[in-house]
């Protein structure tokens, strides 16, 4: 605790680095990745291509995707670009089956009800498909923003800022400290995250809470 509060500036520092590092791809991994969910929905042959290359690229070390973004974008490696790029990708491979499996999901008399009350598509996706996906979306998002969270210390690896620059630091320093400083912030801000989306999936699906509700009456 000395420690923190003698070094509070720089902790603050890389805590906003790392908020703005970790939660900007999630963002956009999420806007990104619920089209291409939807259009892997509606085609098989789509879904199978978009899964398979989503599950490829996630298994590429973060670690190279990081050192490999400023070569394909024409950035400098320390570039705080390279990092939203690599984690936007990560985060739209994870996210790309969940938006489809979460869409498939819905109930097909839903559907129907829906075509037979002159729903254009676009209007049946947005007012209807994707509402009822949502739980399942969020579940995943949740998975992709811790993941995202602990990924980005990866980054302190090359330079990058954020919380990982307290472990690397604090290792070549051999300040215990200053270790424990950084994993217990990344614990406690992933926690803070999920806890967050949670609180967000509820409050979107508000006929789940009432389900949940009749269901505890009943019982």
């Amino acid at each position: 605790m000395t420690w923190v509060l003698g070094n509070l500036d720089p902790v603050l520092r890389a805590l906003r680095q790392h908020v703005v590092y970790a939660l900007v791809p999630v963002l956009l991994g999420l806007v990104l990745a619920i089209p291409l969910g939807r259009l892997a929905n509606l085609n098989p042959t789509v879904r199978a291509v978009l899964t398979n290359a989503a599950g490829l690229l996630y298994t590429v070390p973060s670690l190279a995707l990081f050192v490999f973004m400023p070569a394909v974008l024409g950035t400098q490696i320390l570039d705080p670009v390279n990092v939203v790029v690599a984690l936007t990708i990560y985060t739209v491979a994870l996210l790309v089956r969940t938006v489809s499996d979460a869409l498939t999901a819905v109930p097909g008399n839903v559907v129907d009800a829906a075509n037979a009350m002159g729903y254009t598509p676009l209007r049946r996706f947005v007012g209807v498909e994707l509402p009822l996906a949502v739980p399942v979306i969020v579940a995943g998002l949740r998975v992709a923003a811790v993941s995202t969270i602990s990924l980005v210390t990866v980054g302190a690896v090359i330079g990058f800022g954020g919380l990982g620059l307290l472990f690397t630091e604090g290792f070549n320093r051999s300040n215990d400290a200053q270790i424990v400083t950084g994993i217990v912030l990344v614990l406690l801000l992933a926690l803070v995250v999920d806890s967050a989306l949670l609180l967000a999936g509820r409050l979107l699906t508000p006929w789940q809470r009432a389900r949940t509700r009749k269901a505890g009456a009943t019982t």
